[in-house]
């Protein structure tokens, strides 16, 4: 039986998909195995805390990790060489 992530791993999960590549909405979701409200909270107060970004383009959502993001993503990818985390 597989566990509940916590919101820092779906915050985490989200950075990594951005980082490599996949910017719209409906990709991020599908990736992150989230649906579609959660996500819009979620991607909503990453927007606000300054580690991802949304730009507008008609009729067009997409989102882009910011330097604070890719900050982040390196510290806990650190943190996750320095232990080793048992199941």
């Amino acid at each position: 039986m597989s566990r509940k992530r916590s919101r820092l791993e779906i915050y985490l999960d989200i950075l990594h998909v951005l980082k490599k590549g996949e910017n719209k909405p409906t990709r991020i979701m599908y990736r992150t195995n989230l649906s579609w409200t959660p996500l819009q909270k979620i991607l909503n107060s990453m927007v606000s805390q300054g580690l991802i970004v949304k730009r507008e383009n008609k009729s067009k959502k997409i989102y882009l990790i910011t330097e604070k993001g890719l900050n982040v993503l390196r510290y806990f990818d650190k943190i996750k060489e320095m232990i080793t985390i048992e199941p």
